[in-house]
Order: structure tokens, then sequence, then C-alpha cells
């Protein structure tokens, strides 16, 4: 049987440069760009379509482009990261977005948009596992926590106050370019960044000439298959009435994955580097954190789908309102993010069940306390339920993410933070779908449309979804339970039971 034959060893990775804190924002400026641009055209959808004169087809492929780009090219892009390293690949992507930004702020036509919007999914993707391998190479100890959990902190900031930045741009209005702002805010951004990226270390990569040194087409392209026949139907299989063809997508994603599975073990046996190393998975720290970080962030895309629809159209709450009781959310996150670098240091592998089970609370709070949201007045149960919430979100993504890398081998840095963004992507996409379902299946067959929903139907479904996410979040405390260490430690007390037993009977019959 052949066996994989062993590369040269990589180009060694530089020291990290001593102003490596000067090169955090850099990182952070990309993750939260990318991130807000997922969001952000949710709030702006209906003056672009008004704007430019587009079907409401065609404003949705405006949202979807971005994200399905972004998701089938991580794995791609983060195995171009080994070989060419981080940081050549990690600029190649911030400059790319840089131009399909202001490109988007200046498109005649809702096509010339929906072209940019894939190229700046592309370059998200290009940008995203870097992001991590970056972070990885820069800081170390300590360091690494705290660096994590800034980068915890913009994601999800980012993630939960899109549609509330992208409401602020509108009623601002610079210029008078309206929903433009939000795509040409990029450029000064991005352009600072660029300027800023000399202080990013190169990292590792294969060396020119080498076996390895190859992107395997195949592989690539059977990846990106799979990836776009799981997520496309389930982006906008719903708009369109789950029509035969999104099945049969759905369906064909499962042939293309093990296809892809078998290939990349063949080229193994050729003696050639796969696309996504198999041994990540044999590794039981990242398979968790991998699990774990889809489900926070199925949760996560669940709640900001829900709670939307729910103070809108359920409540009757302007987008500006629903924005400030969102706040809450946002501000929590963000102070509990700041606060996981010291935490982790204190509770260690026990943070993540904290978290999870702070996220579960806020979630149960939330639901039960909605009850006044949009009848006046400040509803302060739902604001106190929402910043448990995020506080709990906030001590789970820092500490997940990191986890999950934290046994991963710099040669295979940038496959693992590709395989872990697309689980991210993949997740949130399934987390809307999933609690649409319940949600809108609680509200009667019809869902929203049905008339006469009442308050009561409204608020039913708001809590039975939200307690689907509650049971979810819990499934996270359940994997870092510490079921080993609690084996040991029963193990211990059982020993010493035991040696007190024969303690007591050698004394009886030496009395004896």
């Amino acid at each position: 049987m052949s066996t994989l034959v062993r590369l040269p060893s990589p180009v060694p990775a530089p020291p990290p440069p001593r102003g490596r804190w000067l090169a955090l924002p850099v990182l952070l400026a990309a993750v939260f760009m990318t991130t807000l641009d997922f969001f952000i055209v949710n709030a702006v959808a209906p003056a672009t379509r008004q704007d430019l004169g587009a079907g409401q087809s065609a404003v949705q492929f405006v949202l979807v482009g971005y994200g399905l780009a972004y998701a089938v090219g991580l794995i791609t892009a983060g195995r171009l990261g080994d070989l060419l390293g981080p940081r050549r690949v990690f600029v190649a992507g911030l400059a790319l977005f840089t131009v399909a930004s202001a490109v988007c702020g200046a498109a005649p036509g809702v096509g010339v948009l929906i072209g940019a919007r894939v190229a700046q999914g592309v370059a998200a993707a290009l940008m995203g596992p870097q992001v991590l391998a970056l972070l990885g190479l820069l800081y170390k100890g300590p360091d690494r926590a705290r660096a994590f959990a800034w980068y915890g902190a913009a994601v999800g900031v980012a993630g939960t106050g899109g549609q509330a930045v992208g409401g602020l741009l509108l009623a601002a209005d610079p210029a008078g370019l309206g929903w433009r702002t939000c795509f040409l805010v990029n450029v000064p951004l991005g352009l600072a960044a660029l300027a800023l990226t000399r202080l990013l270390p190169e990292g590792e990569r294969v060396p020119r000439g080498t076996a390895g040194n190859r992107l395997d087409p195949w592989g690539t392209a059977l990846s990106a298959a799979g990836l776009f026949a799981l997520v496309f139907p389930l982006v906008v299989g719903c708009e369109y009435g789950w029509p035969l063809w999104a099945w049969a997508s759905l369906a064909a994603a499962l042939p293309l994955g093990l296809a892809f599975r078998a290939q990349q073990r063949q080229r193994m046996a050729a003696g050639h580097e796969p696309l996504v190393d198999p041994g990540l998975f044999r590794d039981r720290r990242f398979t968790r954190g991998l699990i774990s970080v889809a489900l926070l962030f199925g949760v996560s895309a669940g709640l900001t789908f829900t709670l939307s629809v729910f103070l809108q159209e359920g409540r009757g709450m302007s987008a500006m309102a629903a924005g400030a009781v969102c706040t809450a959310l946002n501000a929590a996150f963000l102070a509990a993010s700041g606060c996981t670098g010291r935490l982790t240091g204190r509770f260690g592998d026990r943070l993540p069940v904290l978290g999870a089970g702070v996220l579960a609370a806020g979630l149960v709070v939330t639901a039960w306390s909605a009850v006044g949201a949009g009848t006046g007045g400040v509803p302060l149960g739902l604001v106190g339920g929402l910043a448990v919430t995020g506080a709990g979100m906030g001590l789970l993504m820092a500490p997940l993410t990191a986890g999950a890398l934290a046994g991963v081998g710099q040669r295979r840095a940038g496959s693992a933070a590709g395989v872990l963004g697309t689980a991210q992507e993949a997740a949130s996409v399934l987390g809307i779908v999933l609690t649409a379902l319940v949600f809108f299946g609680l509200l009667g067959p019809a869902g929203a449309e049905a008339p006469g929903v009442g308050a009561g139907a409204w608020l039913g479904a708001f809590r039975g979804a939200l307690g689907g996410l509650a049971v979810v979040a819990l499934l996270i405390a359940v994997i870092h339970g510490g079921r080993g260490r609690w084996r040991r430690r029963l193990g211990v007390r059982l020993r010493l039971r035991r040696a007190e037993v024969e303690g007591r009977v050698a004394e009886e019959v030496g009395v004896g």
C-alpha cells in the first residue's frame, strides 16, 4: 500500500514583529468589514431595490451572492494560505474586497451590483482563514486569549449590529449617497488596513518545486460543488417555495461530499497533500470545537432573524426601535468578550460550560419577557434577557474558536481555519432556516401571512423558537461538560474508598 510522501520542511516563519499589537487592528478591521457586509445589506435592500429598479429576485441574489461565494471559497482559501503564506493571501483578499466595495457603491445597475457582491464574497473567503492563522502566529499564551477575545468581539458586534449600522447610515445619508454608503465606507477602511499589512508576519508556506505545492484542482471543484449544492437551496429555497430543483440540489450534496472524501484519500495514497487533511478530524479538540462553534453560530443567526421578525412584524416596532433594543445584546457581547482572556485563566476548559449556561438562561429570559415588547415604554425585561444572551455569546466565541485551533500546527492552520469558517457560514444558514421553520410553523399553516394572527400567536411562536435555541445552546455545555474529568475524579474517589475499606478489614483481621 502506498504511503504519504513526507514533504520538505516548510519555510520557517519569522518571529512575530515587536509591534504585534499594532497588527491586531488590521486583522480586526478585515473581520469587522467582512462580517458586517453579510448582514448590513438586509437593512438597505428596500432602498437598493427602489433606486436601481430591481425586482425581488434580483435583490435576493444581492443578498445571497456574497454569502454563497464566502461559504464556498473558504476551504480553498485556507489551503492557499498554507501554500503561499497567510499574509500574501490576506493582502490579496483585502485588496480585492476594497475594490469590490467601491464597485458596489458605484454600481449603475443590479447586474453589476450582484457581480461585485460575489467578488466581495470571494475576497472575504480569502481573508477569513488567514486572520485565524495570523492570530495564531502573532500571539501565544495569555496574549493569544486576549487576541481571540478581540476577534470574537469584532465578529459578534458586526454580526448582531449589522442591521442597526445599516439603518443609521441610511438615516444619516452622507453626501446623499443613500444605500451606497454602506459599501463605500469599506474603501477608506480597506486602504488604511492595506497600508499597515507590513506589520503582519509572513507565516509558513510550502517551498516551491515540491509535490505539495499544488492546489488540487479536482478537490477544489468537488468541495465547491458540494458546498454550493448544500448552501444555495437552503438560502433561496424558501423564497421560491421549495421547488423540485432545491430538493435535488440538497440530495446531490451528499454524493458530492462522499466523492470529495474519496478523492482526498486517493490523493493522500498517491503521496500528495490533500485539500483538507483528514487528520484534522482525528483531533478531538478540533472536532469538538468545530461542532461547538457551528452550534453557536446557528443559535446566533437564528436569534437575530427571529428577533427582527418578531419585533417588527409581530410587535409593530420600527427598524430603528428594534435596533435600539438589540444594542443590549451587542453591548453585553462586547463586555463579556473583553473578559474572556482573564476568565480563561481562571476557569480553563470549564468556561464554555459557563458560557453555554448563561446563553441558554438568557434565551429563556428573553422569551419569557417578550410579552411587553411593542406596547410602549422600554421593555426592560426583554432588554435584560438580551443582555444576558449577549454575555453568554461573548463568553463562548473566543474560547471556542481558539480552542478548536489550539492543537493545529502552523502547517495546517490555513486548512483548519477554512474548515472552521465553512462550518460557521453553513451553520448560520441552517440556523436561520430551521429557526424559521419552527417560528412560522407555530404561527400556523399560513405563517405570518395568515389573516388575524394575534399577539398571543406571535408570542407563542417567539417563545417556541427561542426555547429550541436554548436547547441547542445547552448542547455546547454537554460537549464541553468534562465527562472525562468527572470520570477521573470518580475513579480517584472509588480508589480512596477501596483503600479505606481494605484498611478497615486489615485492622479487623489484625485485632481478631
